[in-house]
């Protein structure tokens, strides 16, 4: 059934969806106002969104689970020191620049969700995990954070994992939206205000079409499909990445999905030529909308948009259902504006996708997309990035399961350099164990040593524990403040555990030197100076949020493929799958490589990943 859809602002206050993990939607009073920053309406309605959501983004006590936070004004600031600036490396300008948010404290901030046909794998949380540590920066650093991360419940992988299983689009998604959100609660990651889905925002895409075809950017091929025509769009390809356009041969797809893996050619050069329809104008165009296939499509992915244009005509988009790219555009304009100040994503995203939503929302829109791009680096198994499409990915709780490791997890990625390559091994993840347990025994030894009080525990007196805490403590939020340096910002918060340290083994070997010697005096511990070093712990943690129990997760359905955990809680892997396991290692025992990637791509196929184990046998584990 065909439908109009007005796309204004007072529509949009009306239509308004923002998924919420807690709640299903954001409550009326702030979607309302969100929406008077709508396509029309975005000028006019900022200065009432600031007054009433200026308290509303800010970070929950260090020992309650992020995703629990309330959206009152109980959360207060973290910050009483006037705004500090923030210099971000900028994918847009190629250097470190300072960030100037359009209307200061508020900074609008959109990230790239995943697109929910699988579990997200570790290497995808590493993104997620680095829109966290930004946000906290923020939070931490006086600003109020307006972020929206989209689900992408809508793609080919998705449609062609509903016909394998033969389940509905929604029972698929809904399933896997369930445990990307419980994965994010295990990894204690802020949640954003909204996760608007690309099937709850058809109309505001169509509209965003109509918008690019007014301005002379999209059309419609004979077969029904919508393109973006990237010869008319002046910088194309040019903004995050310099790509030479005769590199753009037909021959690759347009659509990666939400985990942005871009095509190749066997030389390695990154394509965006869209073979969907045989019929567009230039190979280089990429799709918007994509008109049914009968052999391919689904009814319950099938939408018939029609919009509302000037002088009340009804303009038909046609059967079909959106390119990927499109959603991000039309999401943002949405519930941030045409202009936004922050924008993050892989690396993997420059292009094709970054490089569409910037052609798209500026072509549509006629104002500049979004002030300061913010690009997190791979994760590396072994020398190769971690991704689905090479059968090389761990799940979380694949790769971490237990609650030490999950943590382990977060603190491994949030001490690092986020555009930096990391590599994720058994090594790392083991050391990132051994920093947290040093951690949570500091501040466990601190606060045992401060709850017992007592006539030997002065706290009289200037100390220099204290200053030495103060010290290191500036150093922490100039990294954090610079390009978000988390190693210079760890190595701030190891030296100010170490002067705790050093005071209990002061104290200590006091103790031991004047055993049975009566006329010897134990001095008493520093206990002012431990009272800054634990405030300092936890000023410090609402930026790098270690210091939390990880919840589990309750009521998980097994998938029906014959993995189930025993009474050890050992996965028990399938024979076919562990015989496949054997033939792959026996293939690269052989160095037959061609082999043991085919093998590992059926291990994959079959719901399970492997991951080589140097001197060692192979981990299997669920994916």
């Amino acid at each position: 059934m065909k439908y109009i859809s007005a796309i204004t602002a007072l529509s949009f206050a009306a239509s308004s969806q923002l998924y919420h993990p807690s709640n299903a939607f954001v409550p009326a009073k702030y979607t309302t106002n969100l929406n008077q920053l709508s396509h029309q309406a975005n000028n006019e309605g900022r200065d009432t969104i600031l007054t009433s959501r200026r308290h509303e983004r800010r970070i929950p006590p260090s020992t309650s689970s992020a995703l629990s936070a309330s959206d009152d004004e109980s959360n207060s600031s973290t910050s009483s020191t006037p705004l500090r600036q923030l210099t971000m490396f900028n994918s847009l300008t190629r250097t470190k620049t300072p960030l100037v948010p359009l209307a200061s404290p508020y900074v609008s901030m959109y990230t790239c969700g995943p697109t929910v046909y699988d579990s997200a794998h570790v290497g995808n949380f590493r993104a997620f995990l680095t829109y966290d540590i930004l946000k906290r920066v923020l939070l931490y650093l006086g600003y109020d954070v307006d972020h929206i991360c989209n689900l992408t419940d809508v793609d080919d992988k998705i449609i062609k994992r509903c016909d394998r299983e033969n389940v509905s689009l929604l029972e698929l998604t809904r399933k896997f939206e369930s445990k990307f959100f419980d994965d994010l609660e295990a990894l204690n990651i802020i949640k954003a205000r909204g996760y608007p889905r690309a099937t709850d925002h058809i109309d505001e895409m169509a509209q965003l079409i109509v918008d690019l075809e007014r301005n002379g950017l999209a059309y419609q091929s004979e077969e029904g499909s919508w393109y973006f025509s990237v010869s008319k769009k002046e910088g194309y390809g040019t903004r995050l990445v310099q790509l030479d356009p005769e590199q753009l041969k037909k021959g690759a797809s347009s659509e990666t999905g939400g985990g942005g893996a871009q095509r190749a050619t066997a030389g390695g050069d990154v394509m965006d030529a869209d073979e969907y329809d045989a019929e567009k104008e230039g190979v280089r165009d990429f799709c918007l909308w994509k008109a049914y296939k009968p052999e391919f499509d689904r009814d319950d992915a099938i939408w018939d948009p029609v919009v509302e244009v000037e002088g009340g005509e009804a303009r038909e988009i046609g059967r079909g259902r959106p390119g990927w790219h499109l959603e991000c555009s039309a999401m943002s304009r949405k519930y941030l504006g045409d202009t936004i100040d922050l924008h993050a994503g892989g690396v993997d995203l420059k292009f094709p996708h970054h490089e569409n939503e910037i052609a798209q929302s500026e072509g549509a829109n006629c104002a500049p997309f979004c002030n300061c791009w913010v690009h997190n680096g791979f994760v590396n198994i072994g020398d190769e990035k971690m991704s689905k499409s090479k059968g090389n990915f761990l799940t979380l709780r694949g790769a971490c399961p237990t609650s030490d490791d999950v943590r382990a997890y977060r603190y491994l990625v949030a001490s690092s350099q986020y555009r930096n390559p990391l590599s994720f091994t058994d090594a790392a993840l083991g050391a990132a164990k051994g920093a947290l347990k040093r951690l949570d025994r500091a501040k466990a030894t601190i606060g045992d040593a401060l709850s017992k009080g007592g006539d030997d525990l002065d706290s009289t007196g200037e100390s220099d524990i204290g200053a030495a805490v103060e010290k290191e403590l500036a150093n922490f939020e100039v990294a954090i403040a610079d390009d978000l340096s988390m190693p210079r910002a760890s190595a701030s918060l190891f030296s100010i555990v170490k002067l705790a340290e050093k005071e209990f083994k002061r104290v200590a070997k006091a103790a031991k030197d004047a055993d049975g010697n009566e006329s010897d005096v134990v001095p008493p511990l520093d206990l002012a100076g431990l009272t800054s070093v634990q405030k300092a712990l936890d000023k410090m943690d609402q930026v790098f949020g270690i210091y939390y129990d990880v919840p589990k997760v309750k009521g998980e359905e097994s998938d029906d493929d014959g993995a189930n955990e025993g009474e050890d809680g050992v996965l028990s892997v399938p024979k076919d799958v562990m015989d496949l396991v054997g033939q792959r290692s026996a293939a690269k025992d052989a160095k037959d490589w061609e082999l043991a990637d085919s093998l590992r791509s059926k291990i994959t196929e079959l719901g399970f990943s492997v991951k080589d184990v140097k001197g060692g046998d192979p981990i299997v584990s669920k994916v």
